[in-house]
């Protein structure tokens, strides 16, 4: 990656770098490998320059009563300053549609009642001063959440993004009082516990080589922009700030989520060559993005993407995604007290619908409980969330508030091809409820004359073991299914989905899951409905084979996964792909799955399980 990213006019505030002296005589030590995940691809190497954790301090003040007024209205003037750098940051992006979007959410954020209306109160009622009610009250936030031992990456994202917004109106606040802008003067690999987007999109003219953090999800903002920047980036990597000193050599892997301290020459070596290769070999697969996905005997394969944010959807497409098979949209329950209105939700389904143009979205309803916590509900406390009042569940305990969404994705049926679905099913009376409730949400929109499309398809998600074993029965009544084979896992396997100590157990190749997905996917044929699947198995380029092989001819995944993908299914024929297929269901293990198909495709996928093409 080229290290010359133009003039460094960024506005970016982080912290200085530790008081550490560099790294001397780094050579004579020997190499350190630090694992952590694979935030953003590409190979990178260079100095690090560490700048520790972002977390403002700030002093605590008591205010006089005659200066109360003059605090608010200092909060809200530093609102509108945080603002304004958000846009000048968004500006400085230039066409990057996807990190526009990100920091426009940020920009809603800050006007987000459920926390200046926190933070005024803490001004007039407990008299405290501007930095510390923000920073009081976006700990209260934050620890609405859970424990920090919750480690959903959806959860722990929207922790972060309390976290980055209350940051920006500290520095607001905070004025020339505030940490410097980074500045580098030489090509650099930045080393943090975390990023926001804004800080990221912020060096976007500044010679950043790689990102490194200490927190950090393959689905958090920070990630989605470093993809979006094409820079590098490992995150997740435990004890960084730990094991790093600015000005130490390093070799950054975004491929394999690995970083290497003190690499010898060989490693040096190595890593450029890989970069190159990357580089090469990214540009040839986004090279087909248009070309419909097929197998190598022409059997059409629709690839669509996973969706979280809005910004989002423009990437899928960026990335030749055919539409998109899954829209969460817990995030609209996060980070306030208040439900989401209809208006709001339409303008954000209407957004999403009309991004991807004429192809084909589905929304599912919200998966709220377990381990996704909204502020918004109040739900009980209970010994195992993961199997009380959740999703479908809490929808039909408050069907007011389903109704609501329900009417705001009716309304946004009338702007593209939108289907809806319904997560968490486990019963035929579940399904039969949430269906009256759409149908009965079809008619009030239409009788206040708003426009929607006919026959909107409404669908369920198979990721229970009661669903998969009932899919004939459920295929008599839903028009489609979507296997969520992440949840799938969890419950067939009895392997909570956030335990990193069972990781190894929560394999969707487990021969026992395969089972459950062939017979829901024969139930879904023999029933004529579409079937689909949007869990993580899909972007594992052996796996995907593995799909098509059981009778999958829709896979939704990450947007990023996709060109790979469609490149991996594009040399396998069906005939291949099914004899692997029947053969992994007698196996008696995930682990002989894994070596069938390394057996079977491994050869000819070997560029794609990497991430490197042929040497240049």
């Amino acid at each position: 990656m080229s290290g010359d990213r133009g003039s460094r006019d960024s506005s970016t505030a982080l912290p200085s770098a530790p008081s550490q002296p560099p790294s001397s005589g780094a050579a004579l030590e020997a190499p350190l490998v630090l694992v952590g995940i694979a935030g953003s691809p590409g190979v990178a190497v260079g100095p690090a320059l560490v700048v520790g954790d972002l977390k403002l301090q700030v002093v605590h003040k008591h205010l006089h009563a005659p200066q109360v007024d003059d605090e608010v209205a200092r909060v809200k003037a530093a609102v509108r300053l945080a603002q304004d750098t958000l846009r000048d940051v968004s500006a400085k992006m230039g066409a990057s549609r996807e990190t526009t979007l990100i920091l426009e959410a940020y920009l809603l954020m800050l006007e987000d009642p459920m926390l200046l209306d926190r933070v005024e109160r803490k001004i007039r009622v407990d008299k405290k001063n501007g930095e510390w009610a923000v920073a009081e009250a976006s700990d209260e936030i934050v620890a609405a959440f859970g424990t920090p031992e919750i480690r959903d990456a959806y959860i722990v994202e929207r922790r972060h993004d309390v976290e980055f917004v209350c940051d920006r109106l500290l520095r607001a606040l905070l004025g020339d009082a505030a940490p410097a802008p980074l500045r580098l003067d030489e090509p650099t690999i930045v080393v943090a516990r975390d990023l926001s987007p804004a800080d990221t999109a912020g060096m976007v003219r500044e010679p950043v080589l790689a990102f490194i953090t200490e927190v950090g999800s393959r689905t958090s903002h920070t990630a989605i922009m470093a993809r979006a920047l094409e820079i590098p980036a490992v995150v997740g990597a435990t004890d960084a700030l730990k094991r790093i000193r600015t000005g130490d050599t390093l070799v950054v892997d975004g491929l394999s989520g690995t970083v290497i301290v003190h690499p010898g020459a060989v490693d040096v070596r190595d890593a450029k060559l890989r970069s190159r290769r990357h580089i090469a070999f990214a540009k040839r697969l986004l090279e087909a993005k248009d070309r419909p996905g097929a197998t190598a005997c022409g059997e059409r394969v629709a690839l669509k993407a996973n969706v979280e944010l809005p910004a989002e959807a423009i990437l899928a497409v960026d990335h030749g995604a055919e539409g998109i098979g899954l829209y969460r949209t817990e995030f609209l329950y996060i980070d306030r007290a208040t439900m989401p209105t209809e208006e709001e939700q339409y303008g954000i389904y209407r957004a999403v619908v009309e991004a991807v143009g004429h192809r084909p979205v589905t929304l599912r309803t919200f998966d709220i409980g377990g381990d996704k916590f909204a502020s918004s509900f109040q739900l009980p406390a209970e010994m195992n969330p993961a199997l009380g009042l959740r999703a479908v569940r809490l929808a039909l305990k408050q069907p007011d508030v389903f109704l609501t969404q329900l009417r705001a994705m009716v309304r946004a049926s009338a702007h593209g091809d939108l289907r809806i679905m319904v997560p968490m099913v486990t019963t035929l009376p579940e399904l039969r409820a949430a269906r009256e409730l759409f149908h009965r949400a079809v008619y009030e929109v239409r009788a206040a004359g708003q426009p929607c499309r006919d026959n909107i398809p409404f669908g369920m998600m198979i990721e229970v073991p009661s669903a998969a074993i009932m899919a004939d029965a459920f295929a008599r009544e839903a028009s489609f299914f979507s296997l969520g084979t992440n949840d799938l896992v969890q419950y067939a396997l009895a392997v909570d989905r956030t335990s990193q100590s069972l990781a190894e157990l929560a394999s969707p190749l487990d021969p026992s899951i395969l089972r459950l997905v062939h017979a829901a996917t024969r139930a879904a044929v023999a029933g004529r409905i579409p079937i689909s699947i949007c869990g993580a198995m899909a972007s594992d380029p052996l796996a995907a084979c593995l799909l098509v092989g059981l009778g999958l001819r829709d896979l939704s995944m990450e947007a990023a996964a996709v060109p790979e993908i469609k490149a991996a299914i594009a040399r396998v024929t069906v005939a291949e792909a099914e004899t692997v297929a029947e053969a992994s269901l007698q196996c008696d293990s995930a682990a002989r799955v894994r070596e069938l198909l390394h057996e079977a495709f491994g050869d000819r996928l070997a560029d794609l399980l990497s991430g490197y093409g042929a040497d240049p």
